[in-house]
């Protein structure tokens, strides 16, 4: 068998050590357009900020190594421009020589990935210290321009992954950096009232956060960009792009191979293509949500090695099938780890699905232990099934290994009841004995049941506007340090002694610092006969964390007398 792969990053590579692994005797070539092969792409911000020492460090095999170890014929600097269907051959262009030559094969994988989104409306981007960040040689021409010393002022343009970890690793080398955000908020995968921890702490590290702000141009002042109608610019000596990237289907197109709704390539479950003998892997091939049952993609290295591995084991005559994706992804932004799975509140009132949330502040560990942090956790379900829909979390700690935990029920089309009964492993140093996760969970069972009547953070402005009866169920002196402005406090510890200053005839909203004792006071009024509390799910943590951000930008008064993030 003569198997041809185009593109040799994580699917493709994958894709053709699988084969190998599986049929000794097959001929195998890859054909990859860049200067290297089988590099972690992930890493590449990395090298900005010296996490990554070397350049070379971001290389994993070279074409020499492939050739050893595995007996696959790497061509790099060499592009697949055609595909003769009928003939089973590939044209291709050397990108150095220009000089083509064609490859027959059996069997083709299509690993193309995804370029990055370079507007050609914006005037100046293709000024020559204008980069985008694909491959290790895009990373090692924006590393040479920040060396240089008349580099000191950055603006990165986009607050996704690339952006943030470009944006951390430019501080990290001591630059000054704007990040541009057209969106009215950073990392699209969080939902807005999570992403405001974000934005509070990429400020706090120095960086000059600009959101709502579509850029115009680039030119030797720096960057314009406009934001509600009205035009600024912000210094800058180099501007990286990172606003996203769009699937390379141009040779799929050429080839006459369908392009399905989300712009990928159309795979079976079989991740084959409407050619019995070509496949399509990675950010370019169009597979399936698993919550939703639509068509999707996703660009991550871990979803197109899965895809790769299907690939190959049908190539070699095993069947296999890609069920879909969740959709798990995690980073860091500067002190806080983050991670999400599944959908989030967009993708849920896209999908037409009923949904509620609940939101737990929780510590990542024991509270003695000297390194424990807040977690704070999202969890959205399915309303009235308690499906399990998604969930996000931002903190200090492993946030990534409470999300695997719920991803991995997701995918089995697990329940908040499942949720419930997950078993962790436990100790002082690593979580507490009712994690953040069951916290989550517990608290989405009680709302289910109707045990729990909740508002979220995003409705406090408004009850404060109106009026509303409040009740901080935090000490005095928390209450002082800051509180929600007209609430009333009466805590925890003598509301029993208090309940003639509880009105009944009206909502009453309780809160505290996490949820937790405005949950106990919710729980004693009632079973006193008070029907009518309802307590603020997030509570005064959150309500600072998602107001402070949006205040400041909007220049609004906050509804808070101080914010208390601690």
């Amino acid at each position: 068998m003569r198997l041809l792969v185009i593109g040799g990053v994580a699917g493709g590579a994958s894709a053709a050590a699988r084969v190998r692994r599986l049929d000794e005797h097959a001929e195998i070539t890859i054909l990859e357009r860049g200067a290297h092969v089988s590099f972690s792409n992930c890493s590449l911000p990395y090298y900005l900020g010296g996490i990554v020492a070397e350049e070379g460090d971001l290389v994993m095999m070279t074409p020499e190594s492939f050739r050893i170890q595995y007996r696959i014929d790497v061509q790099v600097n060499t592009e697949a421009i055609a595909i003769d269907r009928a003939a089973k051959r590939v044209t291709a262009r050397s990108v150095i020589t220009g000089e083509t030559r064609e490859f027959a094969y059996d069997k083709l994988v299509l690993a193309p990935g995804a370029s990055p989104v370079m507007p050609k409306s914006i005037a100046g981007i293709d000024g020559e210290r204008v980069f985008s960040v694909r491959n290790v040689t895009d990373i090692a021409r924006v590393k040479a321009c920040m060396d240089q010393e008349s580099t000191q002022n950055v603006t990165v343009v986009g607050g996704g992954f690339i952006g943030i970890e470009v944006a951390e690793n430019l501080c990290r080398a001591g630059k000054r950096v704007t990040l541009l955000e057209g969106l009215d908020q950073v990392m699209t995968p969080f939902d807005y009232d999570m992403a405001q921890m974000f934005h509070r702490e990429i400020i706090d590290r120095g960086v000059d956060l600009r959101l709502g702000s579509t850029v115009t141009a680039i030119g030797p002042q720096g960057v314009t960009a406009q934001r509600n109608g009205e035009s600024f610019t912000v210094p800058a000596d180099a501007v990286v792009m990172a606003i996203g990237v769009a699937p390379e289907t141009a040779l799929a197109r050429q080839a006459g191979l369908e392009i399905g709704d989300s712009g990928g390539i159309k795979v079976d479950r079989h991740m084959r293509t409407g050619d019995p003998d070509i496949y399509a892997v990675g950010d370019a091939a169009e597979t399936t949500d698993l919550l939703t049952g639509k068509p999707g993609r996703l660009a991550l290295a871990g979803v197109a090695q899965k895809e790769a591995r299907v690939a190959a084991d049908n190539i070699c005559g095993i069947v296999s099938v890609f069920r879909g994706f969740v959709g798990s992804s995690c980073l860091r932004v500067f002190g806080l780890n983050a991670a999400a799975a599944g959908l989030n509140e967009r993708a849920a009132k896209a999908a037409g699905i009923p949904y509620d949330y609940v939101t737990v502040f929780a510590s990542d560990k024991v509270g003695i232990m000297p390194d424990c942090r807040y977690l704070a956790f999202k969890l959205l379900f399915e309303v009235p099934t308690g499906r399990l829909l998604g969930a996000q979390a931002i903190g200090g700690g492993e946030a990534d290994k409470r999300i695997n935990a719920v991803a991995a029920l997701i995918g089995m089309g697990g329940t908040v009841e499942d949720l419930k009964e997950f078993e962790h492993c436990y100790a002082p140093l690593f979580a507490t004995a009712k994690d953040v996760v069951h916290m989550a969970a517990l608290t989405a069972s009680n709302v289910l049941c109707g045990a729990l009547k909740q508002v979220h953070v995003s409705e406090v402005r408004s009850l404060v506007e109106n009026g509303a009866y409040i009740v901080d169920v935090r000490e005095a002196d928390e209450f002082e340090a800051g509180h929600i402005k007209g609430a009333h406090n009466i805590p925890l510890s003598s509301l029993r002694e208090n309940l003639d200053k509880i009105p009944r005839d009206i909502p009453v909203y309780l809160h505290c610092r996490s949820s937790q004792r405005s949950y106990y006071a919710y729980c004693a009024l009632r079973g006193r006969g008070f029907d009518n509390v309802i307590n603020i799910n997030g509570s005064f943590l959150g309500i600072s964390l998602y107001e402070a951000f949006t205040d400041r930008q909007e220049g609004r008064a906050p509804i808070v007398t101080a914010y208390n993030f601690d």
